[in-house]
């Protein structure tokens, strides 16, 4: 069962969006009266009408940038007849996302309707994505956090947007997350390979820039400590490329004492470990975190620490829809459990 905490504290804030009541969204007469211009001139500027003189607009922009103000976007697009906004209906879309799958399932459960955008792990993207959304005035965001400096987001939290973070927290931000218990799972994997007679363990994760990458990596070093085994050479973390990730497989099965097994961090980085190994991975034990669709086609099948995405999808939802209805609740913060799936893989023994 997923574990529920009530939490105030322990995540440092930027602004105070803790106390979560519904404001009110300054408006294009508070800019015009902070900036003591006329309103039809906040428009023009807001409208990127270059015919404004260069002090109204300094002094427009200025009051923009004092009072948090954004553009409501649904009054632009009801003046301009256009929406700014594409649908694209696709067999599928959410497939290689199995969270977002489990998010747009459990919204149509609740007559709800989702939209969906990548960030492509871009900062930058990521909050045009998100001040678009804000801009069009979503009733709430379902947010898989990239970037480390969210304060954009404070105006739009103290004037009542509903916002869950998934996989990880908004860290600086005082909002509703879901997680998995990414702790637990590296340690599992850990202590299955022990108890199968591995003393030289691996582990290739992504970059640790990212919340979960960091945690599970983190993770690991503990494992290694406690079992009193070297971290020289068993730790391997970095961006999710080919070339990076079959680096770190030659490094940690070369050597005089090489790795006799490797924890993954991802699925993406289990399957390029075993597009490295090739027939050796039979040799070698392996235990991915994250289960895939291949997992079950391989032989021996992948042995995975499994999250539970369907726990996930629908919890966002339900702490979204209940941060809408009550803007006021304590923020929650909720670990979902993880699960060992024992295969085959993690199960080899080490080589003598």
């Amino acid at each position: 069962m997923a574990k529920s905490d009530d939490h105030q504290d322990d995540v440092p804030m930027v602004g105070e969006v803790s106390d979560r009541r519904r404001g009110r969204r300054p408006t294009m007469v508070d800019v015009a009266r902070e900036a003591g211009v006329a309103l039809r001139t906040v428009s023009r500027v807001v409208n990127q009408d270059t015919t404004v003189g260069p002090e109204l607009a300094r002094r427009v922009h200025a009051a923009i940038a004092a009072l948090g103000y954004r553009p409501d976007e649904r009054a632009r697009q009801l003046r301009l007849g256009v929406s700014g906004t594409l649908g694209a209906a696709v067999r599928r879309l959410s497939h290689v996302n199995p969270v977002l799958r489990a998010v747009e399932q459990a919204a149509r459960a609740a007559g709800l309707m989702v939209l969906a955008a990548s960030t492509e792990d871009d900062e930058r993207l990521e909050r045009h994505v998100v001040e678009s959304m804000c801009r069009r005035r979503f009733d709430g965001i379902v947010l898989e956090p990239i970037g480390e400096d969210h304060a954009y987001l404070v105006p739009e939290l103290s004037a009542g947007l509903s916002l869950v973070a998934v996989d990880r927290p908004v860290l600086g931000l005082d909002v509703d997350c879901v997680i998995s218990d990414n702790a637990a799972g590296i340690e599992a994997a850990f202590a299955h390979l022990v108890r199968h007679g591995h003393d030289r363990i691996a582990y290739i994760g992504d970059d640790e820039r990212i919340y979960t990458a960091h945690e599970r990596a983190r993770a690991f070093r503990s494992c290694l400590t406690g079992h009193g085994s070297p971290q020289d050479g068993m730790v391997h973390t970095g961006e999710v490329a080919p070339e990076r990730i079959h680096a770190a497989v030659r490094a940690a099965l070369g050597g005089p004492a090489p790795a006799t097994a490797i924890v993954t961090g991802n699925a993406s980085i289990s399957v390029e470990v075993l597009r490295r190994l090739g027939p050796d991975s039979a040799k070698v034990a392996i235990v991915g975190f994250d289960d895939s669709e291949l997992a079950t086609l391989l032989r021996p099948d992948l042995t995975v620490v499994a999250q539970d995405d369907t726990a996930i999808g629908s919890t966002a939802i339900e702490l979204l829809r209940a941060r809408i209805a009550d803007p006021s609740r304590p923020v929650s913060r909720v670990t979902v459990p993880v699960e060992l799936l024992v295969r085959g893989s993690g199960e080899i023994s080490p080589v003598s």
